[in-house]
């Protein structure tokens, strides 16, 4: 099996401030660079926090200027980066997205299936999964989740179907929800075979009280590692042939 090294960035984004969080996106992926990250996990709405008044206003596109950066550290480290922010198409409606920067310098997107209450006041939820290459050979595969997915069984089973073997979230679980979302998330492991990683939040956002605990489980279910319960973060996973093995390091 080949060596897989996969990593939850675990932030404390600025409500609203896509350039200082943006600018703390690139310290995490020059981190995660020195560690030869493969597949690098961003929160949901990473880039602006979960700030649903403001998300108008701090909607990119997929060809907005202050993107390039991630887009050029992706192709420089070759290295697949996911971060999140309101997304604005074509039509002028808002998705709540994974934006993906590639290791061939493209910028792609998934969006949000399952909204939460209130979301939907903001967002159009989106239509289609998404799994991405992390290898060259096509080998192994991740299917990517944002929060409120994870709630729904058929979203990671159909993520299996698709030939996932990593099931990535980017998520916003509070202190009070963190114990039944992460044992559903071991359990989706369990049940379907897939890696699970999940990237959340380290500090407030919006009022809600995160729970930090970035984590990975393996195919088997096992908890590998996981990150504090506060503070920013980056939680390293990396598969060898013996298995897997994690650690956390944290950023000052």
């Amino acid at each position: 099996m080949p060596a897989l090294v996969l990593a939850a960035a675990q932030t404390a984004p600025l409500a609203g401030d896509l350039s200082t969080n943006l600018a703390r996106h690139l310290d995490f992926i020059a981190l995660a660079a020195r560690h030869g990250v493969t597949l690098l996990q961003f929160p949901e709405l990473s880039l602006t926090g979960y700030e649903l008044a403001l998300a108008r206003n701090c909607a990119v596109t997929l060809d907005d200027a202050r993107l390039i950066p991630l887009a050029e550290a992706a192709q420089r480290h070759a290295m697949t980066i996911v971060a999140g922010a309101p997304l604005r198409l074509g039509d002028d409606t808002l998705r709540l997205a994974a934006l993906i920067f590639g290791p061939d310098g493209a910028i792609g997107h998934y969006a949000k299936q399952y909204l939460h209450p209130g979301e939907d006041t903001v967002f159009l939820p989106g239509e289609a999964g998404l799994t991405l290459t992390l290898d060259d050979d096509a080998r192994t595969r991740a299917a990517l989740a944002i929060c409120a997915d994870t709630g729904h069984p058929e979203h990671p089973a159909a993520a299996k179907r698709s030939g996932a073997a990593v099931y990535s979230a980017g998520m916003l679980l509070s202190v009070n929800g963190y114990a039944a979302d992460t044992q559903q998330l071991q359990g989706y492991a369990r049940e379907h075979r897939m890696a699970v990683l999940l990237a959340n939040y380290g500090a407030p956002s919006s009022g809600w009280q995160c729970a930090g605990g970035s984590a990975l489980w393996d195919e088997n279910g096992e908890h590998i590692a996981h990150a504090p319960a506060n503070g920013e973060a980056l939680l390293i996973a990396e598969r060898r042939a013996d298995g897997w093995h994690g650690r956390s390091i944290s950023l000052d």
